[in-house]
């Protein structure tokens, strides 16, 4: 298993990209709106930490990580198959590839095709 991008939603997200610097040396980037306007850094297994606001009033802050998969498909079919509850299908982002959120277990977690 491999993290492809990991998201955080926070309202501070000048204070964590500030603490991420400080504790690892972490470079984030300017932000990128097809991220939701995340600012991201490299991660050192080839994949992106994105730090983002929220993007409506509603959303709370959440740690989500987003697994690598070789089929976005298939695997939001096992997801179901195993009592999981897509939260967003899968959805293209340009440059990026294909992620989906699902909830299972009382957490968010995502999945990421390249």
């Amino acid at each position: 298993m491999k993290v492809q991008h990991l998201e955080i939603v926070t309202s501070k997200v000048e204070a964590v990209c500030a603490a991420y610097a400080a504790a690892h040396g972490a470079q984030f980037g300017e932000p990128d709106k097809s991220l939701g306007g995340a600012r991201t850094a490299a991660l050192s297994s080839g994949g992106l930490v994105g730090v983002r606001a929220p993007l409506r009033e509603t959303e709370e802050p959440v740690v989500r990580p987003y697994w690598l998969v070789e089929d976005i498909e298939a695997a939001v079919a096992a997801v179901i198959e195993a009592g999981g509850v897509i939260a967003v299908p899968p959805m293209e982002i340009p440059g990026h590839g294909t992620c989906a959120i699902y909830l299972q277990g009382g957490n968010d977690h995502g999945l990421w095709q390249l």
